[in-house]
């Protein structure tokens, strides 16, 4: 008699994603559909965790399994109300794919009360079938305060308000220091060249300013004539020295958060808002990318080095813009050559195939308590496009300096951190173009691609058109992220070969860095220097830490956002709004109202004029009866039903 041989459920590794129904999903290469983890098989793995799962056979397809390990967690810091029944203590947290309340013993407590929203962290979790244990790491305050709920956001993706004392005492004494006689030495001298900066309104720290010279016909520094312009850039590494203390906390903050109400900085205030920032009227020390450019923007000469800068003016985005286009206001010609410039620079990156892919943004105004009063958009005229144009060729021009240098022959030995941007995949590809097709756009798919040129097309048909933000959105979201990288592949988006982030050192940690290597390779100017292996392997971690980081950081923003659009439509139960279709489920649609972008859902059980199917192909809902089609960029008009600022989210009903 044979034995039977029973085939053994096979082993993989992967990061859950774990929905707030308390569904997980894992990726698998080579498998078209994720692998789903009912939740009684998810043995305490959470959201964004590494775990090794065993996939359980379900007829041809295998879509099930169970998680075996857990290899390592994304996150074990919860913000939540802290809660007592029965003489026990547990957090019931904020994160709405935290599916567990974490239990803590009143030893953890760190002298919280029931009420209050706190930080707490989670000390161990073995067993599925109990709570996880944890401890209190830091009280918030009180529920439903601007501050609390802020805070709490900002904190449990890593970013606290406070910085650690001995950062604070290291900021102060540098600042005392302030700017030696001596560090004026070996810098170039822009102090008499005319310098301003530009920047939003509300402003703390300006790190970028951009000075003008005029080059008169047949000077040796450009025969055809032109400008010299420099863009110039805090000198944060000056101070800020390799290995201390503030360091050690910028690398692992990664970046400054920006949230609705508040900045929560990278560096400590002393230097970001005051002995790094390009105040007007003050000497200040730069990093500089200076750039001999003809009439036609063409760069026909550059130089980069250390310098001492004296802005002569601190332009607003407004002031700017009026500057721009009024013949009679301060510094006119200069901006409006700065301008024609940056529009020949535009052009030129639209030509090699770049994108335009920005969004509409809005700004809420908030009261002295942070109550939302009202929503206004961000306006993004020429002067913002004009900084943006000059930042990206600063960018682009230090990552060609290095790449410039590095030996042909072993072009991955040089040692730099570049921000790359990779080639949209595949399935995300098709699925785009399929989309776009049902509403009637041409689409071709040349080696897996949509050709840049038609999506551009696209987006200035649609411009101004009903669901126009609903395409942008679509678009991005088929795209590849930007991150950093030791290894250069080029950013897709932008159509460079090379790019770097080196224009915002007192935000970003990779631009530190840049800072750092340009310093050294223009000390020694010889030829890049080849980096063993364990350079090139610390700065590739610092490269995956900042791209973590920085998602992190995204992630407190849209959070914070979101919160005071579902405090904004709180108050305005049973309002009527017009909105936009921006998401076609299952179980319903989500409509983004158009002057506040407060996006909520409509949910299919309370469309009762019709028994509505979900068409995923087409992404609309289809009246069995009637015929009625809702659709991605459809225009609805709806009322305000429900908003729990708990949940953070927004119930519409259509009117």
């Amino acid at each position: 008699m044979k034995e039977k041989h029973t085939k053994k459920p096979m082993k993989v590794s992967g990061i859950i994603s774990v929905s707030s129904k308390g569904t997980g999903y894992v990726s698998v290469e080579g498998k078209d559909k994720d692998i789903e983890i009912d939740f009684a098989r998810l043995n305490t793995a959470l959201h964004g965790d590494t775990v090794e799962i065993c996939i359980h056979s379900k007829g041809k397809d295998n879509t099930r399994g169970e998680v075996i390990k857990v290899i390592s967690r994304a996150k074990t810091g919860f913000s939540g109300v802290l809660q007592r029944e029965k003489g026990v203590y547990f957090l019931k947290p904020d994160d709405t794919k935290m599916y567990a309340d974490i239990s803590i013993p009143e030893m953890f407590l760190n002298k919280a009360k029931a009420g209050e929203k706190v930080y707490a962290e989670i000390m161990s979790w073995q067993d599925s079938s109990r709570l996880p244990e944890g401890k209190v790491l830091k009280i918030l305050g009180k529920p439903g305060n601007n501050d609390t709920e802020m805070h709490a956001i900002a904190i449990e993706k890593g970013f606290d308000n406070d910085m650690p004392e001995r950062v604070k005492e290291e900021a102060k004494k540098i600042k005392t220091l302030g700017m030696q006689t001596k560090d004026y030495a070996d810098r170039k001298d822009f102090r008499k060249i005319l310098t301003f900066t530009i920047d939003p309104e509300d402003a703390k720290d300006f790190d970028d300013a951009i000075s003008i010279r005029e080059i008169k016909v047949g000077d040796p520094a450009l025969p055809e004539g032109g400008y010299e312009i420099g863009v110039h850039i805090a000198d944060v590494t000056h101070f800020v020295r390799e290995g201390g203390t503030m360091d050690e906390e910028a690398k692992s903050r990664g970046t400054s958060v920006y949230l609705v109400d508040r900045t929560i900085p990278m560096l400590p205030e002393e230097i970001s808002n005051d002995l790094c920032s390009l105040l007007p009227h003050k000497d200040r020390f730069a990093m500089s990318a200076v750039f001999m450019m003809n009439k036609n923007a063409e760069v026909k000469g550059e130089w980069f080095g250390r310098t001492v800068i004296h802005s002569q003016k601190r332009f607003t985005y407004e002031e700017a813009e009026k500057s721009i286009n009024d013949q009679n206001a301060h510094l006119h010609r200069e901006l409006h050559i700065l301008n024609t410039l940056a529009k020949k620079l535009t052009e030129e990156r639209f030509r090699l195939g770049a994108m335009s892919l920005e969004q509409e943004e809005v700004k809420f105004v908030l009261d002295k308590n942070g109550k939302p009063l009202k929503v206004i958009k961000k306006i993004r005229g020429d002067s913002n496009k004009l900084i943006e144009e000059f930042m990206l060729l600063a960018n682009k021009k230090v990552a060609e300096l290095f790449s410039a240098k590095v030996d042909k022959t072993e072009k991955d030995n040089g040692v730099f951190i570049y921000r790359i941007h990779d080639r949209p995949e595949k399935e995300k590809v098709i699925n785009l173009a399929f989309f776009l097709r049902s509403l009637g756009h041409k689409i071709s798919i040349i080696n897996d691609q949509i050709p840049k040129q038609e999506i551009n097309k696209i987006l200035q048909k649609i411009s101004g058109q009903n669901g126009e933000d609903t395409i942008r959105k679509m678009i991005i979201r088929s795209m590849a992220k930007a991150i950093y990288s030791t290894k250069n592949i080029g950013h897709y988006g932008l159509a460079f070969d090379y790019y770097a982030h080196f224009t915002s050192p007192i935000r970003r940690y990779p631009d530190m860095v840049a800072h750092r290597l340009l310093a050294d390779f223009l000390k020694t100017e010889s030829k890049h220097q080849k980096a063993n292996k364990e350079k090139v392997a610390e700065f590739q971690k610092i490269a995956m830490r900042s791209s973590e980081r920085e998602k992190y950081a995204a992630d407190a923003e849209r959070a914070s956002v979101k919160y005071k659009q579902v405090e904004y439509m709180s108050l305005r139960i049973g309002k009527t709004f017009s909105g936009t279709i921006s998401g076609v489920t299952e179980w319903g649609m989500f409509v983004e109202e158009h002057e506040t972008k407060c996006e909520g859902l409509v949910r299919l059980r309370e469309m009762k004029d019709d028994f509505y199917i979900f068409n995923e192909k087409k992404m609309e809902l289809v009246g069995e009866k009637h015929k009625k089609k809702y659709s991605l960029g459809d225009k609805v008009k709806i009322k305000v039903k429900d908003a729990n600022l708990e949940r953070k989210t927004i119930d519409y009903e259509l009117v």
